[in-house]
């Protein structure tokens, strides 16, 4: 697979003679710049033996890429419409799946996939990565492309502004980071947002211990962001006395609110709910 990779005209030029036009209701914005492609997989470190799951094939660009850079490619694209289009880009390349289905439903430890790469729609982002680390453990890294909003989040630390439910769950089995800023004008349509790219390495020293258990604890922890962790977590424990007895034995200040805590702390709070 020597030949270039195809530009914005050539993928333009694609989409509508199969009749396709980009869909709002699918966050569809076709990642079209080559050398952005070339970035996001260069951002992916891959070595070329790896078994590599692309979530939102799109018109194939993205996948071309990873084909040639990757053993195989297991590209998920929901969009019926699309198919002929990836047929299209990927006429003659020998190492790419193509399945026609919708990523949160599938079973994603099934595909065998080492890696994750995807140009990720902003309704899926982060419900997609939270499923991967937490149901499919053979993927060690992830690289997705999304919205700078759900980038932020995705890599927030404690205190920051964009630190939440999925910065905990995400640090609690990987440790994420923005890798590349992508320009509007790489995408077809052209979006009215900003756009990263995230790489999320899982981590070898995770705590694995009732990850499920931190999970409650964390969303009840953020599920009413004015209150104390005290009061936030006293329906979880069974009074506001317990939470603050759990806390206490966790080492957190009960009048500490959720944005304060990292990881590390929710999951000392998730053992101390557990064996209090």
């Amino acid at each position: 697979m020597t030949a270039s990779l195809p530009g914005a005209g050539a993928l333009r030029a694609a989409l509508a003679r199969h009749g396709v036009t980009p869909t709002k209701a699918l966050g569809q914005n076709f990642v079209i710049d080559p050398n952005t492609i070339r970035r996001v997989v260069d951002a992916a470190g891959l070595e070329g033996r790896e078994r590599v799951l692309e979530v939102g094939a799109g018109a194939g660009s993205l996948t071309l890429a990873l084909a040639r850079a990757a053993a195989q490619v297991v590209a998920v694209e929901i969009d019926g419409a699309l198919l002929p289009v990836l047929e299209e880009t990927l006429r003659g390349v020998d190492n790419v799946c193509v399945r026609h289905a919708d990523a949160l439903e599938i079973d994603l430890a099934s595909t065998g996939a080492e890696r994750l790469v995807g140009n990720l729609p902003y309704a899926i982002a982060t419900t997609l990565v939270v499923k991967a680390l937490s149901s499919a453990p053979a993927i060690a890294s992830l690289t997705v492309m999304t919205q700078k909003e759900v980038g932020d989040r995705l890599t927030a630390r404690p205190g920051s502004d964009g630190y939440g439910p999925v910065s905990v769950l995400v640090a609690l089995h990987a440790h994420a980071r923005v890798a590349l800023r992508v320009s509007r004008r790489a995408f077809y349509p052209v979006p009215g947002v900003d756009s990263v790219v995230v790489r999320i390495d899982r981590r070898e020293d995770a705590p694995v211990a009732d990850p499920e258990g931190v999970a409650r604890v964390v969303r009840a922890a953020f599920s009413q962001r004015r209150k104390t962790l005290r009061n936030a977590i006293a329906p979880l424990a069974g009074s506001a006395r317990a939470a603050e007895a759990a806390l206490r034995r966790a080492g957190i200040e009960p009048r500490a609110r959720a944005e304060a805590v990292g990881v590390d702390g929710f999951v000392a709070l998730a053992r101390a709910l557990r064996t209090g």
